[in-house]
Order: C-alpha cells, then sequence, then structure tokens
C-alpha cells in the first residue's frame, strides 16, 4: 500500500464504520478492518474520514470576468471545504461555454487547479447545432435559463426552444440541468428585502418546474432542478418521480441555513435568485431532503465584486459565495434535524457523483479515486470572511457558528496543502473519462 488511513469512523456506502481505506497509486484498493503497512495515516478520535465531496454547481467566472473569481482561488476555496470536485457552470464567463471553441478557452483558463474540475455546457438561443459536438468534447450536460440569467451573453429559453433541445440531447441520453423560474412570474424588485422576494415568488419556480415535468414527460429526456428554494414545488417533483420520469432536483446550503425573517433590508450579501424563504419553506426543504424528493445539496457558488455586492436588493448581484463553506454550514443544519454523516455524504458527494456519471468519485469504497476529507464534526468555528479562499470577501456566512471542520483533504491519495508547492494539482475531467 502507498497509503493506510486507519479510523475509527468511516463513512463508506455501507454505513458508518471503523476500518483501514488502503490505497495505491490514487485509487483505493481495499476498504478492511485492519491492513498491515508502514505507511499508516492515524485519524485522531474525533475525527471522520469522508470521501471527498463533489459540488456540481459552481460558478467559476473565468475567463472574462476573473476579477469575480478564477479557478486558482475557486479550487482553493473548494480544497479548503472539503470538495474535490466541481462542475463549473457555463455563464458569467466569457465566452459563455456554448459552443466547442468557448470549451477549448476556459479549458486554458483551468490551468492550475487544486481539484478536479468538469465542465457544463449551455443551452441558449441559436446554439442546437453546437449541442453535440459539447457532448462529444466532454461537458457533463447542458444548462439552461428560462428567464433572464443576469448576464445578456447567456440568454434565457422559451419552453418551446427547450423542448427541441431535449429531443435532440435525448437521443445522446445527455443531462438538461435548468433554472427554473417562470419569467412570466417574475417582476422588478423593489430596494428592500420584502420586495425582492415578493418579486421572485414561489409561484415563478412552481409555474417553470411544471413546465420542465411536462417537458421531461414529452420527450424522454434527463433533467435536472437547479438551486430548488420553493417547498411548494416538492408535491410536484413527487408526483413527476412516482410517474418514473427521469427527473432529478437538488437544494443549496443557503436554502437551508437562512430565513427570510433574518434577513434585514441592505444585507444583500444574502440575495440569490431564486430567493432565500420564510422559515417554514426551509423546514419543509429539509424534509423533502428526508424524504428523498431533493436528490442533493450543492454550493451554486456565485461570487462577485465587493462593489457588485453593494446598494440595494433591487440592484446588487445575485449571488451567494459559499463553496469552502457548504459542509460544515449543511452539517450544522443536519444534525440539528437527527441527520447523520452518511446522510449528507450522500447529498453532497454519493448523489452528485452519480447525477453526472462520475464513477471513481463520491464514495469509499474499492475501485474510487483516494480523495478524502478528514472532517472534525463536534468542533466549531466562527466564519470569517476574511481568511476564506474565494476571491472576494463577501459572504452572508460571515460572523455566524458553524459545526464542523474540515481538517485535511486529500485528492487521489495525495494531501492538498495551501502553502506546499508540492500541493497535488486538480484534473481537468471529461465526461465519460472518470
Amino acid at each position: 500500500m502507498d497509503l493506510v488511513f486507519r479510523a475509527r469512523r468511516v463513512v463508506t456506502p455501507q454505513g458508518e464504520i471503523a476500518c483501514d481505506v488502503g490505497v495505491v497509486d490514487g485509487r483505493i484498493v481495499a476498504v478492511e478492518p485492519r491492513i498491515d503497512s508502514p505507511n499508516v495515516v492515524h485519524l485522531n478520535d474525533d475525527e471522520v474520514l469522508l470521501p471527498g465531496l463533489v459540488d456540481t454547481h459552481v460558478h467559476v467566472n473565468d475567463p472574462g470576468r476573473s476579477e469575480w473569481e478564477g479557478f486558482e482561488t475557486a479550487t482553493r476555496a473548494a480544497a479548503a471545504g472539503g470538495v474535490t470536485t466541481i462542475i463549473d457552470m457555463p455563464l458569467n464567463s466569457i465566452p459563455p461555454t456554448v459552443e466547442v471553441a468557448a470549451l477549448e478557452i476556459k479549458r486554458k483558463a483551468a490551468a492550475t487547479v487544486s481539484v478536479d474540475v468538469g465542465f457544463w455546457g449551455g443551452i441558449v438561443p441559436g446554439n442546437l447545432a453546437d449541442l453535440k459536438p459539447l457532448h462529444e468534447a466532454g461537458v457533463f450536460g447542458f444548462k439552461c435559463f428560462l428567464l433572464h440569467s443576469g448576464v445578456d451573453e447567456f440568454p434565457a429559453v422559451t419552453t418551446a426552444e427547450l423542448e427541441t433541445a431535449l429531443r435532440q440531447l435525448a437521443t445522446l441520453d445527455a443531462l438538461t440541468i435548468v433554472h427554473a423560474e417562470d419569467a412570466h412570474t417574475v417582476r422588478d424588485s423593489e430596494p428592500d428585502y420584502a420586495g425582492f422576494l415578493a418579486s421572485r415568488p414561489r409561484e415563478a419556480e412552481n409555474k417553470a418546474i411544471s413546465d420542465v415535468v411536462e417537458l421531461t414527460r414529452r420527450t424522454g429526456a434527463r433533467t435536472h432542478i437547479l438551486h430548488l428554494s420553493s417547498s411548494d414545488a416538492l408535491s410536484i417533483l413527487e408526483a413527476a418521480k412516482r410517474e418514473s420520469l427521469r427527473i432529478t432536483a437538488e437544494t443549496c446550503p443557503h436554502y437551508l441555513t437562512f430565513t427570510a425573517e433574518e434577513i434585514h433590508d441592505g444585507q444583500t450579501e444574502f440575495k440569490c435568485c431564486p430567493p432565500i424563504r420564510e422559515a417554514e419553506n426551509r423546514e419543509a426543504l429539509w424534509q423533502g431532503l428526508r424524504d428523498g424528493v431533493i436528490d442533493l445539496v450543492v454550493s451554486d457558488h456565485s461570487p462577485s465584486t465587493v462593489e457588485l455586492k453593494e446598494g440595494d436588493f433591487a440592484t446588487a448581484w445575485g449571488g451567494i459565495a459559499s463553496l469552502q463553506l457548504g459542509l460544515p454550514a449543511v452539517w450544522t443544519g443536519a444534525q440539528e434535524r437527527g441527520f447523520q454523516l452518511t446522510d449528507v455524504v450522500r447529498w453532497m458527494a454519493t448523489h452528485p457523483a452519480r447525477q453526472v456519471g462520475l464513477a471513481t468519485k463520491g464514495a469509499i469504497e474499492v475501485g474510487k479515486d483516494a480523495d478524502f476529507v478528514v472532517f472534525a464534526p463536534d468542533e466549531t468555528f466562527v466564519v470569517d470572511k476574511n481568511k476564506l479562499h474565494h476571491r472576494n470577501p463577501v459572504t452572508p456566512y460571515h460572523g455566524r457558528t458553524l459545526n464542523g471542520v474540515v481538517r485535511q483533504t486529500w485528492l487521489r491519495g495525495k494531501e492538498i496543502s495551501q502553502t506546499r508547492a508540492s500541493s497535488p494539482k486538480g484534473k481537468l475531467l471529461r465526461r465519460g473519462e472518470a
């Protein structure tokens, strides 16, 4: 064995157990009660070995808006938060990833990464002919918006345009991920939080999700609802799953952590789209996870410059930076509600990896990459935005006490360090190759 990890608590697909995990050439080759080896990494009694998290919803914004975020800073933040694989969204970078040439530009921008990185493609009006070439070039699926995306270079599609794209993508068995808010229901925001929340009501999500369900039914395509915030839509998704439609859904740490009642006017670090809703809505989302209607939890890390977050809720950039904090944020809320670390691993590692076809990621079992998180679940800390690794010091978690500290992150059997030159480098992933 190159390395053996020995711990009293290891989260595996069979549950949490005491075991040794053997690694050769960056892969897990044994999960056994005891492995004799001179190269043992002993975890402390207060530490748990988790698989590296897989975050399939990250906006890196590079190239073109690298002052918002870049691959070097984003992947450092990911590693510090126990995330060993990210899938980058196709918008907020310039050019957006809507054709193969833009994908190659994006790959060149990702020259220095601390974790493994894959890429989504985009569906926009007029790029139907680009979808199959992007699929063949290795994107993990295709994102679209049903209303203005926030950036003009990534326009929304109509439901008719989406149906045409889904019919083509169904022949490729490609996944389509949808920002589901109805353009005709959303209206201009007022400057205060109550006005912003009212401008993007639950009905906007409910209507758009119903439309996606119907398109999934008609086309047989694989679809996924991004950043679910309206708990009213859970019944729509539950019915679609009972019908065996190929549709999944995610929510995000901020929808599971914060509530509209605690957000004051001017606190634009909380602005995101769809918005953070009321406390009872948050509890219903947790129930959706418990019931299996919501499949995964990912960050929707959408950072910007400090200046773009200034102003009021009508004008500030809508996006939350949380890539480094997802695991402790979700664990804090999960622990309070009686969930276990096995649940968090399922939502944040196993299911995201399975959704995008990353066969070597998301679990501690033989044949998987030796991507690990050494996590101290009972240690608490207070978030300091100035100590986070993403590019700009803006986050709604600043000053919040969270449970769970990431002490080490390992990528294919090598520890990721924020300071050592010998720290491993991440790979650029293509669908079907990992």
